[in-house]
């Protein structure tokens, strides 16, 4: 079953850590990266530009604080809802057959604000997905304590980013409560994953990375089971052409009179026809997600060794050219 996996790391603007990430998301395949903290130098973020993936921030002048990766998806970056601290992309993806939206959010929530969280972007970006029905999940160093998400204790910040949850559609995905947070002082769960509460079902193998980030915050490894980035197609083939004619010769008597004299009113009249064509045929040809081929297969020793094995006995028959050497 195809499937999104994807990476949650904070990486302590650490170029040791960003490189660690790069191999351990190149070697796995990683489809999508949620980042935070990346390091930063010479107004760019550094480390994470290698090729197949896209990275998305929101730019600025401000140091950003949080971006996101992604592997060979059709994605773009929600810039109403992305700052410093927040970075907010959009995909479709397939669920049970149907086409959805989905949208994905790295951020960082500064334990220095003033004001508890979430922060206003982050609050706003969960009611704007709350009201157009959109699937959302959260890669969050939230700076926060709390026993709901596995945390030793509660403190203020935890407390009233738990009461903005419970007021909406979103559910902790974090199971038990190992540490993301470790260093020689002390460790805690700080960081978190969220997600629609549609989401939770589909969610699977949530869990801490065994092996050094070279960061204070461990990578968070998780999966998106039974979705794929939608790419869907129009086959000709499957276009109802009795419709599509109808369609088409009714938009046209309603189109501009065409004048051979008049240049301007030409090309109103081409880009009349030229739209005429296009959704006659879009409205008759629907869109399809494509069908994946058989995976390449995997050479392996043994196979090798067999090929070696046919070779040498087809040049036997090749050789002598009997009945018995070539049913060997």
């Amino acid at each position: 079953m195809s499937t999104i996996s994807f990476i949650q790391a904070n990486l302590q603007h650490s170029i040791a850590a960003s490189g660690i990430l790069t191999r351990t998301v190149s070697d796995e395949g990683v489809d999508v990266t949620l980042v935070q903290e990346p390091w930063y130098c010479k107004d760019c973020i550094r480390g994470l530009t290698f090729p197949g993936y896209t990275l998305y921030s929101a730019g600025g002048k401000e140091r950003p604080r949080a971006c996101t990766l992604t592997r060979n998806m059709n994605a773009w970056v929600l810039p109403d809802f992305s700052c410093r601290d927040i970075v907010m992309i959009q995909m479709k993806y397939l669920e049970d057959g149907a086409e959805r939206w989905l949208v994905v959010c790295s951020a960082y929530l500064p334990y220095d604000s003033e004001d508890p969280p979430p922060s206003q972007e982050m609050e706003e970006l969960v009611r704007y997905c709350e009201k157009e029905n959109q699937r959302l999940i959260v890669g969050c160093n939230s700076n926060a304590h709390h026993t709901a998400w596995g945390s030793t204790n509660c403190n203020r910040r935890g407390e009233s980013l738990l009461e903005f949850l419970s007021s909406s559609n979103l559910e902790i995905l974090n199971r038990g409560n190992e540490p993301t947070f470790c260093n020689v002082i002390r460790q805690e769960v700080t960081d978190i994953t969220l997600g629609s509460y549609g989401l939770l079902e589909n969610i699977i193998r949530w869990e801490l990375s065994q092996e050094p980030s070279l960061s204070d915050h461990r990578h968070i490894l998780f999966t998106l089971r039974g979705s794929v980035p939608a790419l869907l197609i129009r086959n000709p083939r499957d276009t109802n052409w009795g419709s599509f004619r109808e369609d088409l010769r009714v938009t046209l008597e309603r189109g501009p009179v065409l004048n051979m004299e008049d240049k301007a009113r030409m090309g109103l009249a081409v880009q009349w026809i030229q739209q005429a064509l296009v959704t006659a045929y879009e409205e008759n040809c629907p869109l399809r997600p494509t069908k994946k081929g058989r995976k390449p297969l995997k050479w392996t020793p043994e196979l090798a060794s067999l090929r070696r094995e046919v070779t040498q006995l087809f040049n036997r028959y090749q050789a002598d050219n009997k009945s018995s050497s070539w049913e060997l």
